[in-house]
């Protein structure tokens, strides 16, 4: 609905305001002959930085990137499309998704993303390496262990299982993201979302044929460079499909994807006892192949993409090439940008941490309960975390409403927020406050052994861990979509995913240190304790200092020191 705040700019206005535009870039030509102005039109609304006391409503952005051209088709193109431009945004604006027109276009995508995660994260339970320091002989195994155990079937280590489980994935997946958030910009995003879908779930497929390492090494590189393109193309689509108020909530049903695809790499542990290891990967693959078909048929054609922007397509038959190293300094320097990419970056680490760490510590802390903990962790991922998730994001978008809404007095809470938050920022209170609280929680759940009932005290704790700690990605992902220029949310989601990707390297520097201090242990600390304790550090430390760099985000321009605006006023 249109804000009752907000002025409705009539027809004769409009032509008013085209004529003042056309004959002050009319003076500007003149005065500068040999620098053709090149600009195109949004709603001021849509900026990243809203200015609440201004009447004016649209916005010149200048920019530096576009070819210079002739002032008839300059004219020609801008003329055409400023009028429809303007009446365009004001309809958006009074229009809102409805949960079956999101679900439309997210659980296609959620389909995708689900078998991305479950193809990336079954190698995890298809393995089993037994108490000896080699597995080099065959006989070191039963031919059932073999049927149902990755490694003896293919006589590789645990150092090699590392090596293919995370580092020979993570490589060309970090690499990867920044040319897919490209992608994701340039070229029809249904059809990459399809193409990678079926890169991976071939890659799942060939794995399960795999007769030695160097095969399965080849299908995780393989996979791991086809998994990063998916996912900045889906939350392209949903920033440009999905209405603004319920941007959020659509990224959170998108990113439960990950809590999904965990919970059946879990149940990946039964097909294995039925089908073994070379079946359960040809169900997974095949789960792959679904999920393209089902996609292909209801997710909506991305032929028609940015036709309601004055494209560079309409005023030149050439089209630029657009430079990666560019597009990244470009969305580098804006400040609100960086604060959430950093912010980021450090809450994927302390995510990472426990999602490596937690099962070998509990293990070791409560040795007896190793079974309980196996269901009760799913329920904690696949139920809490998912619904803490999309919660989050319900949430954040429902505070972003509420914050355009008007009647509230001046001295009022509104006013109060209002001098920190605007109707975007006041997302991010979803991560400042869910970190913060999450860290008592965590660390509470690493030490519990001494208590009575420890194992459940500890359970309880680690399911209140999730419920305020995964809300954070749903609204972040909005604030980061709405900072950004439209025609770069695919690079600016690259870029995002490129942080949960270095973010491995915590549980990596964990692992060091744990080695190290249990090599030179000397004082009374099990193991569990010393594992505990590196835990309870790195991860609250990373929630503690990830709530600090998203309050900042809060204050930070969402301007680009590059990116230079006009206001076009009465």
């Amino acid at each position: 609905m249109t804000q009752p705040s907000q002025r409705t700019i009539s027809f004769q206005q409009q032509c008013i305001y085209t004529a003042m535009l056309i004959i002050g870039m009319f003076i500007t030509v003149k005065s500068s002959p040999l620098v053709y102005p090149t600009a195109f039109v949004t709603p001021t609304s849509q900026r990243t930085s809203p200015i609440s006391t201004s009447i004016c409503k649209y916005t010149i952005h200048q920019r530096d990137d576009w070819p210079s051209v002739s002032r008839q088709q300059y004219y020609n193109s801008l003329g055409t499309r400023l009028l429809q431009s303007m009446e365009d945004s004001d309809t958006k604006k009074e229009t809102s998704s409805s949960l079956g027109e999101i679900l439309v276009i997210v659980l296609p995508l959620l389909l995708i993303y689900v078998s991305n995660q479950w193809s990336r994260y079954s190698i995890s339970y298809l393995v089993d390496f037994p108490d000896t320091t080699s597995i080099s002989t065959p006989e070191a195994s039963s031919a059932i262990s073999a049927f149902k155990a990755m490694n003896i079937d293919l006589q590789f280590t645990e150092g090699q299982y590392g090596f293919v489980a995370s580092t020979a994935f993570t490589i060309l997946f970090a690499l990867s993201s920044l040319i897919a958030g490209d992608f994701a910009d340039k070229y029809n995003r249904k059809i990459l979302t399809l193409v990678s879908c079926s890169v991976w779930a071939l890659a799942t497929i060939y794995t399960s044929q795999a007769h030695s390492y160097n095969e399965v090494l080849l299908a995780r590189v393989i996979m791991g460079g086809s998994c990063a393109f998916s996912i900045p193309a889906a939350y392209s689509i949903i920033s440009e499909r999905v209405s603004k108020d319920n941007l959020a909530f659509s990224n959170s049903i998108y990113g439960s994807g990950v809590y999904i695809g965990g919970s059946l790499s879990s149940l990946s542990l039964l097909i294995d006892e039925s089908l073994g290891w070379r079946g359960a990967l040809n169900v997974i693959g095949g789960f792959g192949v679904v999920s393209i078909v089902v996609a292909g048929l209801f997710l909506p054609s991305d032929d028609d993409r940015n036709s309601d922007i004055v494209s560079q397509e309409d005023i030149i038959n050439t089209k630029e090439e657009t430079n990666l190293l560019q597009n990244t300094l470009s969305l580098l320097s804006i400040p609100r940008v960086r604060y959430i990419y950093i912010g980021s970056f450090i809450r994927f680490c302390s995510g990472l941490l426990i999602a490596i760490w937690k099962a070998t510590y509990y293990k070791e802390a409560f040795p007896e309960n190793t079974a309980e903990f196996a269901i009760v962790n799913a329920l904690i991922v696949g139920i809490i975390g998912l619904s803490s998730g999309i919660l989050g994001g319900s949430i954040a978008d429902g505070l972003s409403t509420w914050i355009q809404k008007q009647g509230i007095d001046k001295d009022g809470l509104k006013s109060i927020i209002s001098e920190y938050f605007d109707d975007q920022t006041i997302r991010l209170l979803l991560p400042i406050i869910g970190s913060l609280l999450a860290i008592p929680f965590f660390y509470l759940t690493t030490h519990t052994t001494s208590t009575n009932n420890a194992f459940e005290v500890a359970m309880f704790w680690l399911a209140l861990e999730y419920v305020v700690a995964e809300c954070w990605f749903g609204p972040t992902t909005a604030v980061l979509q709405s900072s950004v220029d439209s025609s770069k949310t695919g690079q600016a989601q690259g870029l995002f995913v490129l942080t949960g990707a270095l973010g491995n390297l915590a549980p990596s520097l964990l692992g060091v240190m744990y080695g190290n201090q249990i090599a030179a242990q000397s004082s009374s600390l099990s193991s569990s304790q010393v594992l505990g304790n590196l835990l309870s550090i790195g991860v609250c430390s990373g929630y503690l200092l990830s709530s600090v760099l998203f309050a900042l985000a809060v204050n930070a321009s969402g301007k680009s020191d590059r990116y230079v605006s006009k206001e076009v006023c009465q």
